[in-house]
């Protein structure tokens, strides 16, 4: 074949630097390229990070073994020479803000899981990149330098954990000879942490930031942070989330740009202390952030908690030690058993009838909001009648709660609880409310109710003690009635500890024994105890794990808000808020995107079918969603140090129109 001239641009040689020339063949393979590209360039240093980005084509060249005429290049082809890794500024959900090096040539879900093995942070496919919110600047903070924790000198590491083999000797009865192994995936740690972070005090000091909670922050500053005023406010944020299927330069993102990292997927998995440091602190914090800024609604009572578990968090957290990995066998052993003993939980679910209960069902077009039933509990369904007395005969109706949704509303000041069924059901949900009598029945019921929706009867193991959960859950919303919380701590600075809203409401000295009084109720929890109870009521909150976007639903002349849920779609009028259908991933068949015009099409059991365009974000990130949640539930135990990537990008990537 013809030679004939290449030009491409070094990023090397400086951005001031001509471009270099090279004599090529339209046969000549992409590897063929670089190499005499280098032997051009006399620079002795490790290219093996390099490759050609193609400008025009918004492409990486990263098939080294294709050819010049198999990509489609000619000598109008506009190339670039730059490293695949490049600095970038991540800002954490504790808010501090790390410089690090992160891969611009894979997909963005290969890259969080780069950045994730980094940091220490199981669980990558939970996370994803998005564009922060612009903050509006005043004059007088430009001069205020921002602190940055550089970890771009840390080696990148190979996509694979290493593999760990302890012994662990059962007996001393035993022969020495006969030992048991496990084999677990952990990530390799030297005293509780990764072994890049131990190389310097400075490094460790920084991996401390990552794994220690932050204190309450300034009134100030929670004042400065962007808060979404309505559930269109949330949208836009969802319409800022990276796309994980193509790589950082794909979508805009330049070397030293800024990203947050966040956790986008409400489907926390397999959360073990001992091994999430650092993912446990990031958590919190997030979570933290999402009750200051009123990202997820909560009422007056639980606001008064999580403000007293952050002040018992911040207060424990400068008292005890880092909480670092234990003995490894040890700790290995104990997972081993832990796997052992959910093998050998209690079958027997034979019918076991419980208590009577008062339940209302909610009527959407009439005043009058409830209709009273009478109902009875077997096995993992409920019947329910017209009164007791007629609770010995046929019921009205059995419903099975197997898949249900169980959500809590409970007010334990007031003494309401309700417990909160979504019901599947073919043409969306069925919404059902039960309302105990006293606590000891509410635990009860809410147990039962749990258990049921994962096919487990009352017979099961674990009944008594999701009862005190429950029970000990409600314990901690209780107040002191006899008074003996104290009557102020100067320490406690309270409007860092509520969102803005309760700032204007009440005064310090009005927040302080409040809070105080709930203190009370946490103040035995570890650290540990406490971020999980936090996290624990986070979860419980009606509006958890809800990610917004505004759509038009196909038929419709009016924009409507679609939720995403971690098991659900809801269908949300923007006027008033109120939830007009509601759909189980579970029920659904297929989903389609129309890239053309760019709208989604999804099929239901029982011939339901919707469509919609999408407002606030492209259609390509509720499709991820949506996708994403479906693989979040695919995970399981067995499977939970494996992750299949391929199947992530086969739920979540879609193929867009050429």
């Amino acid at each position: 074949m013809a030679a004939w001239d290449l030009s491409v641009t070094v990023e090397d040689l400086g951005s001031d630097a001509p471009p270099v020339t090279i004599s090529v063949a339209s046969d000549l393979h992409v590897g063929g390229v670089i190499l005499k590209l280098v032997e051009k360039t006399q620079i002795k240093r490790d290219w093996s990070d390099h490759a050609l980005w193609w400008e025009q084509k918004q492409q990486w060249l990263l098939r080294t073994a294709w050819t010049l005429e198999k990509y489609g290049i000619h000598a109008d082809a506009r190339l670039l020479f730059m490293p695949q890794h490049k600095p970038l500024k991540l800002g954490l959900p504790n808010g501090i803000t790390l410089r690090l090096r992160a891969s611009f040539s894979c997909p963005v879900f290969q890259t969080v899981m780069g950045i994730c093995r980094m940091l220490n942070i199981r669980h990558p496919e939970e996370l994803s990149l998005l564009r922060p919110v612009e903050e509006k600047k005043k004059k007088k903070d430009k001069d205020l330098a921002e602190e940055i924790y550089d970890l771009t000198e840390v080696p990148l590491s190979s996509g694979t954990l290493k593999i760990q083999i302890f012994n662990y000797r059962l007996s001393e009865k035993l022969d020495c000879n006969r030992l048991t192994f496990f084999a677990v995936s952990r990530p390799c740690l030297y005293n509780g942490m990764p072994a890049h972070f131990v190389d310097s005090p400075q490094m460790e000091a920084i991996y401390k930031m990552l794994s220690v909670t932050q204190p309450p922050p300034a009134p100030e500053v929670i004042a400065k942070q962007y808060r979404p005023a309505s559930v269109v406010d949330k949208a836009h944020i969802n319409g800022r989330w990276l796309d994980s299927s193509r790589c950082l330069m794909q979508q805009g993102i330049q070397e030293n740009d800024r990203l947050w990292l966040r956790f986008k997927y409400a489907a926390f998995y397999d959360i073990e202390p001992k091994y999430d440091v650092v993912r446990l602190t990031q958590l919190y914090e997030q979570a933290r952030w999402a009750i200051l800024l009123e990202d997820v609604d909560c009422t007056e009572e639980e606001m008064m908690l999580f403000g007293a578990l952050q002040y018992h968090i911040s207060k424990v957290a400068q008292s005890e030690p880092q909480m670092l990995s234990t003995n490894a066998a040890m700790d290995d052993l104990e997972s081993a058993l832990m796997s052992l003993e959910v093998k050998m939980e209690g079958e027997n679910s034979s019918a076991s009838e419980f208590n009577v209960i008062v339940c209302f069902r909610p009527k959407r077009l009439t005043l009058k909001g409830y209709k009273q039933y009478w109902f009875k509990f077997q096995d993992t369904s409920i019947s329910y009648f017209k009164s007791k007395e007629e609770s010995i005969g046929e019921p009205i109706q059995q419903i099975n709660l197997r898949g249900c949704e169980v959500a809590p509303d409970v007010n334990v000041a007031s003494q309401k609880f309700l417990i909160r069924l979504l019901i599947p059901a073919p043409e969306g949900m069925n919404e059902v409310y039960l309302r105990c009598e006293n606590e000891q029945q509410y635990a009860q019921w809410m147990a039962a109710c749990r258990l049921a929706s994962k096919g487990k009867s009352l017979a099961d193991s674990s009944f008594q003690s999701e009862i005190q959960s429950i029970r000990s859950f409600l314990a901690m919303q209780k107040t002191n009635s006899h008074g003996n919380a104290p009557a102020g701590d100067e320490s406690i600075n309270t409007h860092s500890l509520v969102s803005p809203r309760y700032h204007k409401k009440y005064k310090p000295k009005q927040l302080t024994p409040r809070i105080l009084d709930a203190y009370q109720n946490v103040a035995q929890l570890s650290l540990t105890d406490a971020l999980m109870r936090f996290l624990q009521i986070w979860q419980a909150l009606p509006d958890f794990g809800l990610s917004y976007v505004v759509v038009r639903f196909k038929g419709s002349r009016k924009d409507e808000v679609l939720g995403i849920a971690p098991n659900r779609l809801i269908r949300i009028d923007l006027g008033v808020g109120d939830v007009v259908k509601t759909w189980r991933y579970n029920n659904m068949k297929q989903w389609n995107v129309n890239w053309d015009i760019r709208q989604m099409a999804i099929e239901f059991d029982g011939n339901v079918n919707i469509a919609f365009s999408c407002v606030t974000a492209d259609c390509k990130i509720v499709h991820e969603f949506i996708g994403g949640y479906i693989f979040m539930s695919t995970r399981s135990r067995e499977k939970s140090d494996t992750l299949n990537e391929e199947l992530f990008h086969k739920l979540t990537g879609g193929h867009e129109a050429l």
